[in-house]
């Protein structure tokens, strides 16, 4: 058996696939993403599968095509590329190949569909609003009155607002189809053309006056022809995704009502047309709708559904659960059957209803994110063996000793059931030497981990540690009790579920040494970091990443954080003060003992880099051991989609970190 084993720079070797589009024939179009390692960027082109799946090829020329969509005859293939920072609608003939730019708007393009009979487009782009083209003059101060005048992603706002536009292909005529200081999103043609429906937050209801403080997404339609725009929804939902029944009599969504602020379980809605009743067809479930999986490998949105069957008695969602995300199949009377089973992470789903098949993008436990196909079933379960691969783009990982996560559960002290996998060493040559164990903490925290497989995992087990992942309270997957647990509880609950766990493998795997413990984690995951070595004294070493360490000062810094802070912790900074303080890592600085690693995006607008120059900060005035790493134009996302140097070097500071300290008593650092 080879004896290689993932190291941070094999980065280089991965390529990447998603975003399939299927061809009236049953072809494949698809996004296949690489590494520019000389430029230090990512190049994203399109490829093509034929349907007998004999032929594969690269279809377009440029660096960053992506967004693939066949229009509904299957001549035409109409995709996105971007070129000097603008993204465009660009359209490939497959006839004759030539390739055409349709759009050239001044800030270019976000999403696009096509209408079902394929003679125009609906897409979405921002433009100024009609009150902020003076307070945003290029050549003046920036007028700032918005609550939260920034995004983590996107940065300060511009004064821009995202709307639709229409475009006419055979004039190419352009026509602005929304306006109004409101974001339109999400447009999708109704199944007769005449329409198009779209999610926004228009008006500040009578609870919420300030627009920036609203989370909701009230779904509009749009008549073609009159240009009448008429309401769907009363600021029940925050949906996310949502579908057109086929006779277009009602939609489908996915959507919460926030009863429990970020921790609000999704549900799939049934939103009648002629009543505006809107209905829950999974009220009693324990599965969150979408995907939630924490992974550094994924690198484009998910694609959970709704999906209609073409009868339209059944409708089929992804869902995370219990360490997994599978497809489920839900019925007009609410019953939800899982079609897959086993361990997979289904990220992206699309259906041909021409050819009875779907595409779908997963990972599991030893394979990086591939396209397989397989065939429609509308009611059995689908068996693995049955699927077909589209995609191997990892070869080369056949060469590589990869550590499969061994699943666990325990039951903690107060009865609830934890899940977690244990990561080990593929390469142990001293069976009697004991393994080094490294707590992975995930952020959200309304997220998941899962057994799906990860580069940063791999980089780190290489290293001769076992890595333990834990879903603890908060997690997204095991029902709403159990993911709104941790609000208003910081450093309660979560905090118990993750030492307990510590507990129970160090007591069932006595290969681990008590006695070198190590502890990671970003974001929320930092926050914990941050807060478990400044009230435990048992890591030797510890990683922070992209973390929150003063809920006083995020409050008023980040991008969510009036609403994070007032659902995670409670309160305000005026009205709890000593609430929010006590509840802050960085009150409690002076606890801290074990050396600690500080990473941060100099461009985070979520967790702001001030949060770790605070605790950087007070740390090094008191002299105790740190060191922080900094990125230049980097955000919160720079571990999973910074640029790839900056991913290598990360990792790298990580390995060495732990490598300095892990193995030093811990009397040293006091």
């Amino acid at each position: 058996m080879s004896q290689t084993t993932i190291q941070p720079e094999d980065l280089y070797k991965y390529n990447w696939v998603s975003d399939p589009s299927i061809h009236p024939d049953g072809a494949i179009a698809y996004v296949y993403k690489s590494i520019d390692a000389e430029r230090n960027q990512y190049k994203t082109h399109i490829y093509y599968q034929s349907a007998d799946r004999k032929q594969k090829k690269r279809i377009t020329d440029g660096d960053y095509d992506y967004a693939p969509d066949w229009s509904p005859n299957g001549r035409y293939l109409a995709f996105i590329r971007k070129t000097d920072h603008k993204p465009q609608l660009w359209i490939l003939d497959m006839i004759d190949s030539s390739i055409n730019q349709y759009s050239k708007l001044e800030r270019g393009i976000g999403l696009f569909r096509w209408s079902p009979d394929g003679r125009s487009i609906v897409l979405t782009s921002r433009v100024i609003g009609e009150h902020e083209v003076e307070a945003h003059a290029p050549d003046r101060g920036q007028i700032v009155e918005r609550t939260t005048p920034k995004a983590e992603g996107s940065g300060l706002w511009n004064g821009t607002y995202q709307h639709l536009f229409l475009l006419e292909l055979s004039t190419r005529q352009m026509t602005q189809i929304t306006e109004g200081d409101f974001d339109a999103s999400s447009p999708v043609w109704s199944p007769d053309g005449t329409e198009i429906s779209y999610l926004a937050q228009k008006n500040a209801s009578i609870i919420y006056s300030d627009m920036d403080l609203v989370f909701y997404q009230d779904l509009y339609t749009l008549e073609i022809a009159s240009g009448h725009t008429e309401i769907q929804t009363n600021h029940d939902l925050m949906i996310s995704q949502f579908a057109y029944a086929p006779d277009g009599k009602s939609w489908t969504c996915i959507a919460n009502d926030r009863e429990y602020g970020s921790g609000t379980q999704n549900q799939v809605y049934r939103i009648d047309r002629s009543t505006k009743q809107i209905r829950s067809l999974t009220p009693q479930s324990q599965i969150q709708f979408g995907n939630f999986i924490l992974n550094d490998m994924k690198t484009a949105a998910a694609i959970p559904g709704p999906i209609y069957s073409t009868d339209g008695q059944s409708i089929y969602v992804l869902g995370t659960y219990q360490g997994s995300v599978d497809l489920y199949r839900i019925t007009e009377e609410g019953v939800c059957t899982p079609i897959t089973t086993g361990g997979k992470d289904i990220h992206q789903i699309v259906y041909a209803p021409q050819q009875d098949i779907m595409v779908a993008l997963v990972a599991d436990a030893t394979h990086p994110y591939e396209l397989v196909t397989f065939p429609f079933l509308p009611v059995s379960n689908l068996q693995w063996d049955e699927v077909k691969p589209l995609t191997n783009t990892h070869l080369w990982l056949a060469d590589y000793n990869v550590s499969v996560p061994e699943l666990f559960w325990y039951t903690n002290k107060e009865g609830i059931h934890i899940q977690g996998w244990l990561m080990k060493p593929t390469d142990i040559v001293d069976h009697d030497s004991k393994i080094p164990l490294i707590l992975q903490i995930h952020g959200g925290p309304h997220a998941m981990y899962s057994d799906a497989y990860s580069h940063e995992m791999q980089a780190l087990v290489s290293q001769g540690y076992a890595v333990l992942l834990i879903n603890p309270r908060g997690s997204f997957g095991y029902g709403q009790h159990f993911a709104q647990a941790c609000r208003q509880d910081f450093g309660g609950g979560d905090y118990r579920d993750l030492l307990e766990a510590v507990d129970y493998i160090l007591q069932h795997h006595p290969e681990c040494n008590d006695q070198q413990l190590g502890i990671c984690g970003g974001s929320y995951g930092g926050l914990m970091v941050n807060w478990i070595i400044a009230h435990d004294d048992r890591f030797r070493v510890a990683v922070t990443q992209r973390c929150i360490s003063n809920w006083i000062s995020f409050y008023g810094i980040s991008d969510i954080g009036i609403s994070y802070t007032e659902g995670i912790v409670g309160g305000n900074p005026w009205e709890d003060t000593e609430r929010l303080w006590s509840q802050s890592p960085l009150a409690h600085v002076q606890q801290i003992e074990t050396p600690l690693l500080i990473i941060h995006g100099e461009q985070d607008m979520r967790c702001p880099i001030e949060q770790g120059e605070q605790l950087y900060t007070a740390l090094k005035r008191q002299s105790k051991v740190t060191k922080m790493v900094r990125y230049p134009d980097s955000n919160h996302m720079v571990l999973k989609s910074g640029k790839p140097s900056y991913r290598v070097d990360l990792l790298t500071h990580v390995n060495d970190w732990i490598k300095q300290y892990i193995d030093s008593p811990l009397e040293v650092h006091l």
